[in-house]
């Protein structure tokens, strides 16, 4: 995993990156990678890359779409791990019931609610 700036973008990370890659089959990734030369490594390695063609190419690569639908998985998993930053709905996650608390109240014997 490789921890860079907000800022920067995500193929001038993915540069860094390719050298501490792991094998892989395939490479999952969004527009933000979308660049000849990190296509070209990927194929010198024998990774497929599933990455969709940024809007300004002329003409569009093909990719699986299917397995790209499920990269949301992995945004939802980075997205509860991020510390601080703004929060997206998406991102926001209902509080865990603790053992001092129960997920809706329960009504006591009475009739009334705890």
């Amino acid at each position: 995993m490789l921890l860079s700036e907000g800022q920067m973008s995500d193929y001038k990370g993915a540069a860094l990156m390719l050298p501490a890659m792991p094998k892989a089959k395939q490479l999952l990734a969004d527009k933000g990678y979308d660049a000849d030369w990190f296509r070209a490594d990927l194929a010198k390695r024998r990774v497929v890359a599933c990455i969709p063609s940024k809007s300004n190419r002329k003409v569009a690569i093909p990719y699986d779409a299917i397995l790209y639908k499920q990269r949301h998985k992995i945004e939802n998993m980075f997205g509860r791990l991020k510390i601080g930053g703004e929060s997206t709905p998406d991102m926001t996650a209902a509080p865990i019931p603790t053992s001092r608390q129960s997920a809706s109240p329960q009504p006591s014997p009475s009739g009334s609610e705890q």
